[in-house]
């Protein structure tokens, strides 16, 4: 069970980045993307909102007061997820969702995971790490053929 909820909690992401990239690419003739990032963006706080109390209690001060940074962080990342993600997606199609997955992986896994927070990596980690940098130039190769 310890191995299989991270596949149940990242399936969660995946079917929800799945929707999201849908509604980004289906925004192709709003006129202002950003409007439509903030309209969207408003839903997930309404969805979050809701099932927070199924979480734990809800204590908006010292959420706020103790996280500060790290919400203003957290925040300014979400917006530019979500920029990118429209930018992407309304110009260029869910195709190109390859690159932003194996660039996730990059930033993610090596600059905060290993450099920033120290967590541990094993030979496993490391070639996955090196197949991501090799997913990315085959891609580009294949995008110049099409």
């Amino acid at each position: 069970m310890k191995n299989l909820l991270p596949i149940v909690f990242a399936t969660i992401a995946a079917v929800g980045n799945a929707m999201f990239a849908l509604g980004q690419k289906k925004s192709v003739g709003v006129e202002n993307g950003l409007l439509f990032i903030a309209l969207s963006a408003i839903i997930t706080v309404f969805f979050s909102l809701f099932l927070a109390p199924l979480v734990s209690k809800i204590d908006i001060g010292s959420t706020i007061k103790g996280n500060l940074n790290a919400l203003i962080l957290s925040g300014f990342g979400l917006f530019c997820t979500y920029l990118g993600f429209n930018l992407l997606y309304s110009r260029y199609g869910t195709s190109q969702y390859v690159l932003y997955a194996v660039l996730s992986i990059i930033t993610t896994t090596i600059i905060v995971g290993i450099f920033w927070l120290k967590e541990p990596v094993n030979a496993y980690h490391k070639i996955a790490i090196a197949m991501a940098h090799a997913a990315v130039v085959i891609f580009s190769i294949g995008q110049s053929k099409v």
